[in-house]
């Protein structure tokens, strides 16, 4: 090895060596006056504050920060000035390790170079007045313009590392919420002069990033994955943020956005784009009251969506929100069936109409240019809408030209069998969304068929060369082939106003509108707004265009009469089930009138005719029914025990027939008023059982240890019962059973008040069992010894007997 090379690797060592000395020696200083060091840097630090950092303890590192000095600092607080008053931690750190200049360390200055935060949360917190924990940070003058030296200059973040570390921006004034759990952040930070410039890399999961915190958040439970080029501008005091790319959930994003931090309060606006992404994930990343309008859809393939967000952080509300999304031959699912080779520009806003604030009323879904194949049916529609999303209404133009034997796929053809011709469909339409169904339509238009060869299925009848045309503003309105389902049930209605639009001008209380109902189960809980009264609408009826006679269809429903003839395979209510329903009911503004009313239920029958008579809140009924060999156990069970506490359908076993005459009052909800009933009840039991009768069970293993108190049987039970409110008063009974016999009379009450007298016999029925003369029997029916009780309220709500000690008095 040639000399001048040793003696340079020689020099070299030493140099290396008088560093790792020197950094020694600097290490063991450090270490040495750690507690005037923790004293000197917390005094520091807390002269720019306003309020308090404390550090529990500092350590050395000794590799981390070589060659400089690297401190780990333990339980680093941050508490603001007014912490006692609202108790947000600004900053609560287990392990805050800070790398320091080492030539400032020995001129007695600290300037910092690199800082790791690990395990630790930090709250930004601003109250309902606007007051922020965030002040303790004292707003620094800007320096006058001069040269200093780099070792002279303030000190300069140059990296920075969060792991494991809850951010919190929580602002009460401004209703938001924003909530990351940071698993990995790394940032490095230049200094031009004009501000900063920082390049961050992001792992984190985002918990909430809500604008609004009562509309819900933004990619809730979504993780974060990606880079940001971060600069900040002295000058404007606006932090820029470089279109980048970010994962967000399985999706890449480019994000951009801007925060004018000069403006208070604070102004943002974010920019965001993805080129695909399926519909479902791009809705579950949206707040929730537009994330669960936007799921009633699907689309097959991925979209291009835009998105931008422009608000601030203060009391204002929502932001504005706009969702542009392009869709080029797809496939749309809707609740009403899909659409196939769909394309359409469609947008969301919650700006609909400027001036009126960013809100659901504000907010409408638009659709341009949309086009589409619905069962091989080609349709258009110029412009669609659908706003208002605390009252949705839908607008559009329907247009579509098609042969006529592709409306076999959309109809089916046990009804209605097209084999050629063609359709014309142009309508315009306006309508409200009721639980995303459309409702009180406004339609004006044509529906052309020309030459269409037509078979009318039920009827075998065919018609060729057919040509139809359906205008919406005749005198008469046929409405065919109606199908409804509204939870589980299913009807299917055909129905016609005759005359109709005379009727409008000149007496529009004579319209009767003709229904046939069929449906093959129908849950009358579902159809309980019928029981509300109908809302008088005064209008000033006049001569007019075709669109005024169609919006005013509604009102004109209101005023007219609804006669309808309904048959029903299975009807439900409750508990109840009836099967081969038939009814006649005719529907005005007074109420309902039920005609023969037949249906099946418990191997029985029950006949029904009454009326409903409406009013706000508050709808009286009348009813006379017959009740015809019905097994008294399912009846039971289908009214829900009528309300008796003593009672279960569990109890009872027999054949029911019984005639019922009954007033009361129900509520709009079908819920029976309290103390509302009145009339009477004659009833007669067939082949009747008691089972389990635990009141009777209680006194007779004292009284009757011997007889089978489980199963009482009868062979013919009836009775008479008045009903007033919550009492029922019964009429004398002579009941004879297989355990005992007895005579019962009082009042039973569903509230307090029973009052009820009882004679028992302890004679044993069945010791007359063999006597065949029913005189006889009659009149050894109360011999021997004769218990007189009083069944009356309990102390916990249950029947109690007792001697009836007023007997005979």
């Amino acid at each position: 090895m040639p000399r001048w090379i040793k003696i340079a690797l020689k020099t070299l060592a030493i140099i290396i060596g008088i560093i790792f000395i020197a950094f020694l020696g600097l290490a063991y200083y450090v270490n040495a006056n750690k507690k005037s060091l923790l004293v000197s840097i917390t005094t520091q630090l807390n002269k720019n504050l306003n309020g308090k950092l404390t550090i529990e303890s500092m350590d050395p590192t000794i590799l981390r920060g070589f060659p400089g000095v690297s401190l780990s600092l333990k339980n680093v607080v941050i508490k603001d000035s007014l912490w006692t008053n609202h108790k947000h931690t600004l900053l609560q750190a287990k392990d805050f390790n800070v790398s320091l200049n080492t030539l400032a360390v020995l001129r007695g200055a600290i300037e910092i170079k690199k800082i790791e935060i690990t395990d630790a949360t930090i709250y930004l917190y601003t109250d309902t007045n606007g007051y922020s924990n965030t002040s303790i940070f004292r707003k620094k003058k800007k320096p006058e313009a001069t040269v200093k030296d780099d070792e002279e200059s303030s000190a300069e973040i140059r990296q920075f590392t969060l792991n494991k570390v809850n951010f919190v921006l929580d602002n009460q004034k401004g209703n938001k919420l924003f909530q990351f759990n940071i698993s990995d952040l790394k940032g490095k930070m230049d200094y031009p002069s004009t501000g900063w410039h920082a390049d961050v890399t992001l792992k984190a999961l985002a918990n909430s990033l809500a604008f609004n915190t009562k509309r819900g958040s933004f990619i809730e439970k979504q993780q974060l994955d990606g880079i940001f080029s971060v600069n900040y501008d002295e000058n404007t005091e606006v932090v820029t943020v470089d279109p980048n790319d970010l994962k967000i959930g399985q999706d890449p994003f480019q994000i951009a956005a801007k925060f004018n931090l000069a403006k208070d309060p604070v102004e943002f606006s974010i920019n965001i784009v993805v080129k695909e992404i399926r519909w479902k994930n791009a809705a579950a990343l949206l707040a929730p009251n537009i994330r669960k309008r936007l799921n009633l859809f699907d689309m097959k393939n991925p979209i291009n969506v835009k998105c931008d967000i422009v608000g601030n952080m203060g009391g204002g509300g929502d932001p504005n929100i706009n969702v542009v999304a392009t869709i080029k031959d797809n496939e749309l699912t809707t609740p009403g069936g899909v659409v196939q080779k769909v394309g359409f520009i469609g947008q969301y806003t919650n700006n609909f109409a400027t001036g009126k604030g960013f809100n659901d009323e504000n907010s409408a879904i638009k659709l341009f240019h949309f086009s589409g194949l619905y069962e091989e049916i080609p349709f258009t529609i110029d412009t669609a809408a659908i706003h208002n999303f605390k009252k949705p209404i839908a607008t559009g133009i329907f247009k579509s030209e098609f042969d006529i034997a592709k409306l076999n796929n959309a109809i089916g053809d046990d009804l209605l069998h097209f084999t050629k011709g063609s359709a014309k469909v142009n309508l315009a339409y306006t309508a409200d969304i009721i639980n995303f169904n459309l409702t009180k339509p406004v339609v004006t238009g044509l529906i052309d068929i020309k030459n269409a060869d037509v078979s009318y299925v039920p009827r075998k009848l065919k018609f060729v060369n057919t040509s139809i045309s359906l205008n919406f503003t005749g005198p008469d309105l046929f409405i065919n082939n109606i199908r409804l389902q509204s939870g589980k049930s299913i009807v299917l209605m055909d129905g016609s106003i005759q005359n109709f639009l005379n009727l409008y001008y000149s007496d529009p209380d004579k319209i009767i509108l003709n229904w046939k109902i069929r449906s093959p189960q129908l849950y009358l809980g579902e159809f309980l707004g019928f029981l509300g009264s109908r809302t008088y609408v005064n209008r000033n009826r006049k001569k007019s265009s075709n669109t005024n006679v169609s919006r005013d269809l509604n009102a004109v429903f209101e005023r007219s009469k609804v006669n309808m003839n309904v048959k029903v395979d299975k009807l439900y209510y409750g508990k109840f089930l009836a099967t081969d329903a038939v009814a006649d009911l005719l529907v005005s503004e007074s109420g309902i009138k039920i005609s023969n009313l037949n249906v099946k239920h418990g191997g029985g029958f029950l006949r029904l005719n009454g009326n409903v008579f409406q009013s706000k809140g508050r709808n009286m009924f009348s009813i006379n029914t017959m009740v015809n060999n019905v097994n008294i156990r399912t009846f039971f069970y289908g009214f829900d025990n009528f309300g008796l506490k003593g009672f279960k359908s569990e109890n009872l076993r027999g054949n029911l027939f019984s005639k019922i005459k009954m007033e009361g009052a129900i509520s709009n909800k079908g819920s029976l008023l309290p103390n509302s009933l009145l009339g009477n009840i004659v009833f007669d039991l067939k082949k009747g059982a008691l089972l389990n009768f635990d009141p009777l069970i209680n006194v007779g293993k004292f009284a009757f240890p011997l007889r089978d108190l489980n199963n009482i049987t009868f062979s013919n039970l009836n009775g008479n019962f008045d009903v007033r409110g919550e009492k029922i008063t019964i009429h004398p009974m002579f009941i004879n059973s297989s355990v005992l016999n007895m005579n019962i009379a009082g009042i039973y009450s569903m509230n307090k008040g029973t009052n009820i007298a009882l004679d028992v016999p302890l004679r044993n029925p069945k010791k007359d069992e063999e006597i065949l003369d029913a005189k006889e029997k009659r009149e050894r029916r109360m011999k021997g010894i004769v218990l007189h009780l009083l069944a009356t309220d309990g102390e916990d709500g249950k029947i109690k007997f007792k001697l009836n000690k007023n007997k005979g008095k």
